[in-house]
């Protein structure tokens, strides 16, 4: 079994080293159990060079222009080997035991086709602020509430991928969301309750610069499964029980704490 985690950076310097260096710590990893590739979309701000020192550990890297996100993804994945995959945004980290984690418990689990685990917030210099702890997949909170799953903590078999077609090129922002809710209807994804992933919060974060975008994009998607959205409709008895369900699942099972 072989995880293939690809990384996607865009002038992402200040973060880039931590991101990769956090690839290549993974402990009790075979090296033929972790492929690793890298794909820039043409930076010039020096990560270029931070890349060709990580390249003895890089099963395939390139520095080229693209259609953004999305379509350095698709090139990642179009590469990648591995039966089990992933993707990591360069001003993210991976906890040192998430690809044995990962990969011990498919190995465990052959019916299982996706998994999340948890994950933490850090702030620009890499100090935990937050811890983000989850709960179990819900379709219907997923749908009325939001997008809960962590993306970096986020893993599936390369057949599901292939299965679903993989990315959408044409999206941005919510790409993660889009192809979770393309997985969720082939099947559901499982919940590791173990921290995966660290999640930077920093000005420069697409997340954070397209916060209205992303939401729109996620309203769409809850669209296409019969869900009728608009900021009136916000105080509406299904997205305030998706809340409510939410928070008291998180209560009741500590994740807050």
């Amino acid at each position: 079994m072989k995880l293939s985690l690809v990384v996607c950076s865009y002038n992402q310097a200040p973060y880039l080293r931590q991101a990769l260096a956090s690839l290549v710590a993974q402990r009790g990893v075979r090296r033929d159990e972790l492929e690793l590739l890298v794909i820039d979309g043409g930076s010039e701000d020096g990560s270029v060079e931070i890349i060709r020192e990580f390249e003895p550990f890089l099963d395939y890297w390139v520095s080229e222009k693209d259609q953004g996100q999305s379509d350095a993804l698709r090139k990642g994945f179009e590469r990648a080997t591995g039966n089990l995959q992933g993707w990591l945004c360069s001003d993210d980290e991976l906890e040192p035991d998430a690809a044995r984690t990962v990969l011990d418990y498919f190995g465990a689990h052959p019916e299982v086709r996706w998994v999340y685990g948890d994950a933490s917030l850090t702030d620009e210099t890499g100090r935990t602020v937050k811890a983000k702890k989850e709960i179990p997949f819900n379709w219907f909170i997923w749908l009325y509430d939001y997008n809960y799953l962590p993306q970096p903590s986020t893993f599936w078999r390369a057949d599901l991928y292939a299965e679903t077609g993989g990315l959408d090129v044409a999206l941005h922002v919510a790409m993660d969301g889009d192809l979770w809710a393309r997985f969720a209807e082939l099947s559901p994804p499982r919940h590791i309750p173990a921290r995966l992933s660290r999640m930077r919060m920093q000005p420069d974060q697409k997340t954070q610069k397209l916060k209205e975008e992303s939401m729109r994009a996620q309203y769409e998607i809850a669209k296409r499964y019969g869900v009728r959205y608009d900021r009136r409709l916000r105080r509406q008895s299904a997205f305030l029980l998706a809340k409510t369900l939410r928070v008291g699942w998180k209560l009741a099972t500590g994740c807050y704490w």
